[in-house]
């Protein structure tokens, strides 16, 4: 499939967050109206750049799967876009370790078996809308990825759909020094 594009920008071999680093920089030449290709080797990229281009007013179209390459397509809105927000309650991993509540890794199913804070439960970012009833509303959420990009998102996404005992995990799981719960 071809699908006519402005401009094409290679984000194979990178992992969060610099698939979306490299986007916002990307995006930021761009004028109205224009199309970004991305191609990416994360496949948390998926989840990760239709959400951010949501939450500063781009029109994420859609991703197309060709030989382990995802090519996201994203359209610049305006160059009136909203300015990117960022989750305001934020806690670091020691502290929400030493509190109650639930500890949500927002990373890839294949990160989450390679190593994880035991006791944690697994939500990647591309499948939280549709598994929200799996989460209770009561309860403290402590929301985790790699870097605190992903987790920053996912955060927001769930305030939208209603949770307010929500935190962000920075700097994520690159400062866990703990033992790791292992599923491989």
């Amino acid at each position: 499939m071809s699908i006519k594009v402005d401009i094409q920008l290679d984000a194979k071999g990178l992992s969060c967050p610099m698939p979306i680093v490299k986007t916002k920089k990307a995006m930021a030449d761009l004028v109205d109206g224009q199309i970004l290709e991305v191609s990416a080797t994360d496949k948390g990229s998926k989840a990760d750049i239709a959400a951010w281009a949501e939450s500063v007013g781009h029109q994420y179209i859609g991703t197309v799967e060709e030989e382990n390459v995802l090519k996201h397509y994203i359209r610049k809105c305006s160059d009136d876009t909203m300015d990117e927000k960022t989750f305001e309650r934020t806690i670091a991993l020691e502290v929400a370790m030493k509190r109650e509540g639930l500890i949500l890794d927002v990373r890839e199913e294949a990160e989450f078996a390679f190593g994880h804070i035991e006791g944690a439960k697994s939500i990647p970012m591309g499948e939280l809308e549709v598994r929200l009833s799996e989460l209770n509303k009561e309860q403290e959420v402590y929301v985790v990825c790699r870097t605190g990009q992903r987790s920053d998102l996912a955060a927001q996404k769930l305030v939208a759909h209603g949770f307010t005992k929500v935190f962000n995990v920075l700097p994520g799981m690159t400062s866990w020094t703990g033992h790791l719960t292992k599923h491989i």
